[in-house]
């Protein structure tokens, strides 16, 4: 593991401290979790603009998902 430094101001830092004592890891083990949470929510983020950016440029049809409408039906 690499050593960094990081500025935080006094509120963050008191609500960082709080929330590791809660969660009962080291301020260091929860800015690691609190950064890799953020960094996957912003690769699912971009997979998901990927995703809206290729059906504006190729709208679903109709008639596209027709064919699966009677697996989709509830038995009776």
């Amino acid at each position: 593991m690499e050593t960094i430094q990081v500025v935080l101001d006094e509120k963050l830092l008191k609500a960082a401290d709080k929330a590791a004592k809660r969660e009962k890891v080291n301020r260091s083990a929860l800015i690691r979790q609190a950064l890799e949470e953020h960094l996957k929510r912003l690769t699912i983020r971009d997979k998901e603009d990927r995703d809206r950016r290729g059906y504006l440029a190729k709208p679903h049809r109709k008639d596209e998902s027709a064919a699966w409408e009677d697996a989709a039906v509830w038995p009776e």
